[in-house]
């Protein structure tokens, strides 16, 4: 029976649910003892804090914060925070599950953790944002450090927020802990090469698949969904590399270029209007015609479970890959699926990320900051590496990219839990 930290709503999406599920799924496939898929499955640890916040009217406002760490088998717990309305227990007990398997898809030592304030953080100043942020940096100091859980941006924190956690708990410990966080700006520790590594991931993967399909890039339309941290980028890095970016949404619609956007004319128009709608000479599409566009390849870059079974239907690409964490569901995998659709999964398609914070955290550590070249060099190299695995054991297994992922994470999970053994 699968653990979960809550109990599910009838015909919810439930991510927990279905990262454990996936879990359990690969760990039968890999012929694992019942015992030792359970230990993988379950939290080793969750911290649900209390965060006050002084508002600027001078009242006390209540938000509650989150913590949880995953598996810290293979090294310290790693993953993002973030600040926003959805947040709950199961969204970050399944991310912080994704990111065990994804540090171990990409095979870089550390453990999955996750972190987020159920908060709109839109709804706030700047100074409220500082003082929640401070607040709940303060609740979970105890469980962070470059040893033990290093934190990281996610949806809605960024490199100001990361400032505001090392600060904090630098302040706590009574010396500089630049370490304990990753995404940091240059002036304290951040690296070169962090902003858009997540998205250059995403691009590297998109290129590998293409070529083992025998796929020429210059031919290829893509959508994207979403056009944030993630998305934004990924219209020029696309672009650059010959593919044409035909359909682009964000929170307030979506748009249909047939002849392809520029990503320099859509950032123009971003920066005024706030929203790609708009862009000149585009077709304004709905939400539920965006994943229709013609296309080859579909990226969702934004939140989960946007990939239901319905959208699976009409989906016109014949590529998937998840720059968002857990966006398609169980329903809208198992209908790519039998469509033929290929899918490379979040926990693959965006580890750059991931990987560019380990970078950081080992310069940190090292007090030696590399060269751009090199970050990009090492960055493609790993994320090349651990496509070419995948898509090896894809094809062992016979079954498909995610699943292949996810037991290659969970193989590698179970070796490094196996040889630690139990204490006591």
């Amino acid at each position: 029976m699968v653990t979960q930290p809550e109990q599910a709503k009838p015909h919810e999406f439930n991510p927990w649910l279905r990262v454990a599920s996936l879990i359990e799924t690969a760990g039968h496939q890999l012929g694992l003892a019942d015992d030792m898929i359970q230990r993988i499955i379950q939290p080793e640890r969750i911290l649900e804090v209390s965060v006050p916040v002084r508002m600027d009217s001078g009242r006390i406002q209540m938000f509650t914060g989150w913590r949880i760490q995953h598996d810290t088998s293979r090294g310290p717990g790693k993953g993002g925070i973030r600040f926003h309305p959805s947040v709950n227990t199961d969204e970050i007990a399944a991310l912080s599950a994704d990111m065990s398997i994804k540090c171990a898809v990409v095979n870089i030592p550390y453990g999955g953790a996750k972190g987020g304030v159920k908060v709109d953080p839109e709804a706030l100043s700047r100074s409220e944002l500082e003082r929640l942020t401070r607040r709940y940096a303060f609740s979970i100091a105890p469980m962070i450090g470059p040893d033990r859980d290093i934190p990281a941006p996610d949806i809605n924190t960024d490199f100001q927020v990361m400032s505001w956690i090392m600060d904090t708990v630098s302040m706590l410990r009574g010396h500089n802990m630049p370490g304990v966080v990753t995404g940091k700006p240059l002036s304290i520790g951040g690296t070169l090469g962090h902003a858009g590594a997540t998205s250059l991931g995403v691009t590297i993967c998109a290129a590998a698949i293409l070529e083992r399909l025998g796929r020429p890039m210059n031919e290829q339309r893509v959508i994207i969904q979403g056009y944030g941290k993630v998305g934004a980028p990924l219209v020029k890095l696309l672009s650059d590399r010959g593919m044409k970016v035909v359909g682009i949404s964000d929170v307030h619609g979506a748009i249909h270029v047939p002849e392809g956007i520029s990503y320099s004319i859509l950032a123009k128009h971003f920066a005024e209007a706030h929203t790609v709608v708009g862009y000149p000479g585009a077709l304004h599409v709905g939400a539920e015609e965006f994943w229709a566009i013609p296309s080859d390849i579909a990226i969702p870059a934004a939140l989960g479970g946007v990939i239901t079974e319905d959208v699976a239907e009409v989906l016109s690409a014949s590529i998937v890959i998840e720059a968002a964490n857990g966006p398609t569901t169980g329903e809208g995998a198992a209908v790519l699926a039998r469509r033929g659709i290929q899918a490379v999964p979040d926990v693959l398609a965006n580890a750059g990320g991931v990987v560019a914070s380990y970078f950081e955290w080992a310069q940190d550590l090292q007090g030696f900051m590399w060269e751009r070249e090199l970050f990009t060099q090492r960055l493609e190299k790993t994320m090349s590496d651990a496509f070419k695995y995948v898509w090896q054991r894809h094809l062992e297994l016979n079954v498909t990219l995610r699943e292949a992922a996810i037991a290659v994470g969970v193989e590698r999970i179970a070796e490094a839990t196996e040889v630690r053994g139990l204490f006591p």
